[in-house]
């Protein structure tokens, strides 16, 4: 017998469904960015948002809708790593106050992500990925 999940899953307004969406499509955006060919960073990319559409529980819910007003442009990636860092530690902040089960699904759901995207070439990850996986994390526990 399966457990419905509607009646026990957390009501999450918008704005706050569009910070978790943010921190995870941000997460894959800075991972390509920190790759620093353009085949390499598709791959990257790439590997990044199919792990991130793997993501289950209300954080893979939220993360399948269609994300309304994701805005992850900027002049430059520390443009887009300031909005994604902010976005992954109020995602955490969020979470913990609405949803604490889902927390540690987001924070995995995140490692898998720059997981996928640092494995998606040959030779592992280099200086650059690593210090960004560095800084996500470090967002990601400054909640």
């Amino acid at each position: 017998m399966s457990k419905n999940t509607e009646n026990t899953t957390p009501a999450l307004t918008p704005d706050e469904k569009l910070t978790l969406q943010t921190a995870a499509h941000g997460v894959v955006s800075l991972m390509a960015a920190a790759d620093p060919g353009p085949i390499s960073s598709t791959r990257s990319g790439m590997a990044g948002g199919k792990a991130l559409s793997s993501a289950t529980g209300l954080v893979g819910r939220v993360l399948a809708e269609k994300a309304k007003g994701l805005d992850l442009g900027g002049g430059s990636t520390a443009d887009l790593a300031d909005r994604v860092f902010a976005a992954l530690a109020d995602s955490v902040t969020l979470l913990k106050a609405k949803a604490p089960d889902e927390v540690a699904n987001f924070r995995d759901t995140i490692a898998m992500i720059t997981d996928a995207a640092s494995r998606a070439h040959k030779g592992g990850p280099g200086p650059a990925e690593t210090a960004m996986v560095q800084k996500i994390t470090a967002a990601l526990e400054a909640a």
